[in-house]
């Protein structure tokens, strides 16, 4: 069947009030990375759940389920992206699908308000995967207006704007249910979960709540329009980009190297605050204040690390960050006291934004710079992610039932030694 183009959406690229409505998605849902993903959800579960515990007929240690648990989520989210994104693009639904994904995670993490313990943990661990598959889908069409918005000279920038946006908007809200937890007393809850509950409520209404502006302001782009099957027209472009990247050398390689640090990484952050609880005691009010301060950090980190691209290149800071990851990693693996702890997570903080930011903006300058694909280079780019994400969780839990949590963390530097290997053979452009 043949297929229409439409007309470009009326807009002008580098334009401000677009940008910064962009930037304000990362604003909107990065209070579920911290307050669900990294801060409070993890604590909550590890509080409410059996140290040790027999579910689906197999014996599990709490940690090792919930590492267990994300990296499913991401392997579904993996699985299915590729089809959807090829659709967005061939049927004009960018937009679209990123509102279904947004009201499905911030109605996950709602859900998550009835989960109490033991008694329905299907309930819970189902709410929790259904908040980490909209993070995740919704992140891959937001990731994908980042080349429709701006000319490359500008990735890095507002690639570290988005982040940056996303750090302090979470901060903000993670302060008000530290108070909750803190003061949950005077505030009529019976005891700290009580606060925390109401907590994942709040990251539901903020994150659909601020999520309209971008809503409304970015480019509401319609693609290709495709007759007959979408479903069959979807997958088709997929696999024409997916044969594109196969020809693209430098693409390639960074992407196989992406994939090998960002297992690491993003294992390291999803599972930092259980660490910190049962290896070395954190109360829940000490971890979140740790957390607030790395988020702090992170933000800075990564203007510092948009700056050093401009200076010396993608390449090198991105190693520098892999490099400086690896000494996170081994130092853990040491760390036997609070005060050790918080000296590797201000590391961690100011290395966390840097190593999101320069993926982004770099994998935004391997690529050809067209409006009609994006999407699925993004998809594809984000599927490489996510597979390594739960590979990196898998392998974590995996160690971690067999051994330990320490580990655990330390078997994760062979992700990133291969990864620097294979970094060093990409050519990236300075901007």
């Amino acid at each position: 069947m043949d297929t229409n183009t439409t007309s470009k959406s009326a807009y002008k690229l580098n334009d401000k009030k677009i940008e910064n409505a962009w930037a304000m998605f990362d604003w909107a849902n990065s209070a579920y990375a911290l307050v669900i993903t990294t801060a409070v959800f993890p604590i909550y579960f590890t509080i409410v759940t059996e140290e040790q515990f027999t579910f689906l007929g197999m014996q599990f240690k709490n940690d090792e389920l919930l590492s267990f648990t994300i990296s499913a989520a991401y392997l579904i989210i993996a699985l299915t992206l590729p089809l959807l994104s090829g659709i967005a693009d061939y049927g004009g639904k960018r937009m679209a699908y990123m509102k279904f994904f947004t009201w499905m995670g911030a109605l996950g993490c709602m859900s998550l308000f009835f989960f109490t313990g033991m008694e329905n943990l299907v309930f819970g661990l189902i709410g929790f995967m259904l908040a980490v598959i909209g993070f995740a889908g919704g992140q891959i069409f937001y990731n994908s207006f980042l080349p429709l918005i701006v000319t490359p000279e500008h990735y890095d920038r507002v690639s570290a704007k988005g982040f940056s946006m996303g750090y302090f908007g979470s901060v903000i809200l993670l302060v008000v249910i530290l108070a909750m937890i803190k003061l949950h007393s005077s505030l009529g809850f019976e005891n700290e979960l009580g606060a925390m509950k109401i907590g994942f409520i709040m990251v539901g209404v903020w994150w659909i709540g601020f999520a309209q502006l971008p809503f409304r302001r970015l480019p509401q782009h319609e693609g290709k329009i495709a007759e007959g099957n979408i479903v069959l027209k979807g997958f088709q472009e997929f696999k024409n980009v997916f044969a594109e990247i196969k020809t693209q050398k430098y693409t390639k390689l960074f992407l196989a190297s992406f994939f090998c640090y960002i297992a690491a990484v993003q294992t390291v952050i999803a599972m930092a605050s259980v660490f910190a609880k049962k290896e070395l005691n954190f109360e829940t009010g000490e971890l979140i204040q740790l957390l607030l301060l790395l988020q702090l950090i992170g933000a800075l980190g990564a203007f510092l690390f948009s700056k050093l691209s401009k200076l010396a290149g993608n390449k090198l800071s991105l190693m520098v960050i892999i490099l400086i990851w690896t000494l996170v990693i081994i130092a853990s693996y040491f760390t036997y006291s609070k005060g050790q702890y918080y000296g590797i997570a201000m590391v961690v903080g100011l290395v966390m934004g840097g190593v999101q930011s320069m993926s982004r903006s770099t994998y935004s300058k391997l690529i050809p710079a067209t409006e009609e694909n994006s999407s699925s280079y993004f998809s594809f780019f984000d599927v490489v992610e996510k597979f390594s994400i739960s590979l990196g969780l898998f392998t974590f839990g995996y160690v971690s039932g067999i051994a330990n949590m320490r580990t655990a963390i330390l078997s994760l530097i062979a992700f990133l030694v291969v990864s620097v290997i294979l970094l060093a053979m990409v050519k990236v452009e300075k901007s």
